[in-house]
């Protein structure tokens, strides 16, 4: 099992710098999920900064949400 989003913070350009439960921490570039119809609504940048973790996920609200595998593997690691 890949480890589960700890702390979000959303950064300008749809980034999310993500703290993992392993101590990893990495940026996603949520801009390639934009154009799928679910997550059309991360376009207005003040819904999209209304990020947070939930348990392991990150999510916007209870219809918008990324899969911790994603994240993780999809992610750059910074630390």
């Amino acid at each position: 099992m890949n480890p589960r989003v700890k702390n979000v913070e959303p950064t300008d350009n749809y980034l999310l710098e993500l703290e993992f439960d392993n101590g990893e921490r990495g940026i996603f570039d949520m801009q390639p999920y934009l154009k799928y119809p679910v997550f059309q609504p991360l376009k207005n940048e003040s819904f999209f900064k209304k990020a947070h973790a939930t348990m392991g996920f990150v999510s916007w609200d209870e219809d918008i949400d990324m899969s911790p595998d994603t994240l993780y593997l999809d992610c750059k690691i910074t630390a």
